[in-house]
């Protein structure tokens, strides 16, 4: 739950009514209200005594503390989340996908796994791609893995996770990657091994068999000195998944139980050999707060599904979605076009700009900057209307782009035909249908009248 300021006040000094103003702020209160939305460092107090400065910093910990994988463009953040319920507020960081290669594989099935890790899908102005790569040792062979990192470390800049049951081969391992930053699984099996030859910034994924058995290694981990930690509390069914990620969450978030206050994994390629049923837990892992989610392999449309799912729930509800406003062509549009129009709200434009493609008519969409509004919302304040879409023609020079100069406004907003024709003499205005599935139809109906009038 978020800090209170009144909770921070009572802990500086004189009670919160010092205001001494050395700060740069006139009130302890105000000074309070800074910390309590990380406005302002706790060190800009000089008056704090250390019991109630270390008081001060648990309180203003981050319930789950935020992990950075990866380097450069390919980087991903984790964590740092700061709700049970999306609509409380947002999630603010989408779990990161890792497709999984073994050592047993063989270079041409790694080859064909690394091509994936190149694809790109956009939706909304955001790019989806799988981020990071899991690699498994299967195999009895030391140097059979270590030939299997240096592989990948050569195809591909995605970021590295580690994951070797024998403690001198993942230690090998993470000597050879380090430059990259990879993160180290470790287990209760290798940890005692492991954990104190790990550089102290090390990320690690703790990988318990259970969620009560996470906590004493988590805190093994903490006692060796390493804090860039995810956890993965080993679910291996629905059932579980669902029920450890949400404990998990709750128990950072409502009970700052900080052995559970990092991002979490979850590794679908150890649930099931079932590439099919691997996707499917990894869509629940999406939803039910997984940081990191592993598959063995997916195909291209099974991936734009969990890749829209990702965007679809890390989208902030408090900001609509939109796309470009600009001029969209349809179906080869040319001087025989007509021209539609819609607003940018994303929900409008996908599906009046599908329909129009279904319609295999050649078309022009302009799409209105309304901020994110739907037809109706945006006429009702003024942003889809007469003036805005008339100062859009001109603008865009629709008037040489078309031999008919045929605008069709959508049904809902039909009451602007006569002041919309005001604005724009020289056009036919012509009321559209409300519903956007009604599109194909009503543009064929359309040519088919004025073939006859030809």
């Amino acid at each position: 739950m978020p800090v209170k300021a009144s909770d921070i006040q009572k802990l500086l000094p004189e009670g919160g009514k010092k205001n001494c103003k050395e700060c740069g702020l006139a009130t302890c209160f105000a000074f309070a209200m800074k910390l309590a939305n990380t406005g302002i460092a706790l060190e800009k107090c000089p008056y704090l005594v250390p019991e109630s400065k270390a008081e001060l910093e648990e309180m203003l910990m981050a319930p789950i503390k935020q992990v950075v994988l990866g380097q450069g463009s390919r980087q991903v953040v984790l964590g740092e989340e700061e709700v049970i319920y999306r609509h409380q507020k947002t999630f603010l960081h989408p779990p990161a996908f890792a497709i999984q290669l073994t050592d047993e594989e063989g270079e041409t099935v790694w080859a064909e796994k690394i091509a994936k890790v190149s694809w790109q899908f956009e939706r909304l102005a955001k790019v989806s791609r799988i981020d990071l790569v899991v690699l498994r040792s299967s195999s009895s062979s030391g140097d059979k893995y270590l030939e299997l990192v240096k592989w990948v470390m050569a195809a591909t800049d995605a970021g590295l996770i580690l994951a070797a049951s024998d403690a001198e081969t993942l230690l090998a391992a993470y000597e050879v990657s380090k430059s990259r930053d990879p993160l180290v699984c470790v287990t209760a099996e290798n940890v005692e091994a492991v954990a104190p030859r790990l550089d102290p910034n090390a990320a690690v994924c703790a990988r318990a068999t259970s969620l009560e058995s996470l906590p004493g290694l988590v805190e093994k981990l903490k006692d060796a000195g390493l804090e860039r930690l995810v956890i993965d509390p080993g679910s291996l069914k629905l059932l579980d998944l669902v029920r450890d990620q949400t404990l998990i969450r709750r128990a950072a978030l409502q009970h700052k139980f900080r052995a559970f206050g990092y991002p979490t994994a979850f590794f679908a390629v150890d649930a099931t050999p079932d590439l099919s049923l691997q996707v499917l837990l990894a869509a629940a892992a999406v939803a039910k707060y997984a940081g990191i989610i592993v598959v063995e392999d997916i195909s291209e449309d099974l991936f734009q599904v969990l890749a829209t799912l990702r965007q679809d729930i890390y989208t902030d509800p408090r900001v609509p979605p939109t796309v470009e406003s600009k001029v969209y062509t349809f179906n080869n549009a040319d001087q025989e076009a007509v021209v539609l129009v819609t607003t940018d709200f994303a929900l409008t434009y996908y599906a009046v700009a599908g329909e129009a493609e279904n319609s295999k008519q050649p078309a022009y969409l302009l799409c209105q900057d309304t901020g994110g509004l739907c037809i109706l919302a945006a006429w009702s304040t003024g942003k889809l209307v007469p003036e805005t879409i008339a100062e859009m023609v001109n603008k865009e020079g629709m008037a040489e782009k078309v031999k008919l100069k045929q605008l069709i406004i959508p049904g809902l907003v039909a009451r602007i035909k006569g002041d919309l024709e005001e604005e724009l003499p020289d056009w036919e205005i012509t009321v559209g249908p409300k519903e956007a599935k009604d599109l194909p139809g009503f543009l064929h109906e359309l040519k088919k009248r004025r073939e006859g009038a030809a």
